[in-house]
């Protein structure tokens, strides 16, 4: 992937990248990647007990680049931000495909998940007013792993 440096702080482009980690790392990792569409099989893998990742299509390598190229932007609140990416898979034969984050903007574009900066994989999981213009408290989600804007205050005796 590429990307560009939106931040002229050293701390805010590294709070970008280990966000984008701990997203891809404990968030996305062992997830069913699933078309939200087909809400039977959705409903079965929770009741098993796994995650689940639902796609506004099915799971095609060029869907899945462009949402994490989405998600990641988002994640990323403009600190860093991914201009392109290429994503391949073993299903896919050797084949990889190079998405631009103009046509990812264009086909998912709209109130989903993938447009959040929230932790979640699924619309249901990030329905909290995460667009309101002025936040009047900190992002509780990113503060609690450490991972906030924010400086932490020092505490003066």
């Amino acid at each position: 992937m590429s990307m560009l440096i939106e931040t002229g702080t050293t701390r805010e482009m590294t709070i970008a990248l280990e966000r984008m980690n701990h997203f891809l790392s404990f968030v996305l990792q062992h997830s069913v990647l699933i078309n939200s569409e087909d809400t039977v099989s959705i409903q079965n893998y929770k009741k098993a007990g796994l995650k689940i990742c639902e796609l506004p299509e099915e799971p095609l390598d060029q869907v899945v680049g462009m949402i994490l190229m989405q998600k990641l932007n988002a994640i990323m609140e403009d600190r860093l931000i991914i201009t392109d990416i290429t994503i391949g898979s073993t299903l896919s034969e050797g084949v990889r495909y190079n998405l631009v984050s103009e046509v990812a903007e264009n086909i998912l574009n709209g109130d989903y998940w993938w447009n959040k900066s929230c932790l979640s994989i699924s619309n249901e999981g990030c329905e909290d007013n995460q667009d309101n213009i002025v936040k009047l408290f900190d992002d509780n989600e990113w503060a609690e792993i450490g991972l906030t804007w924010k400086e932490r205050s020092s505490q003066s005796s």
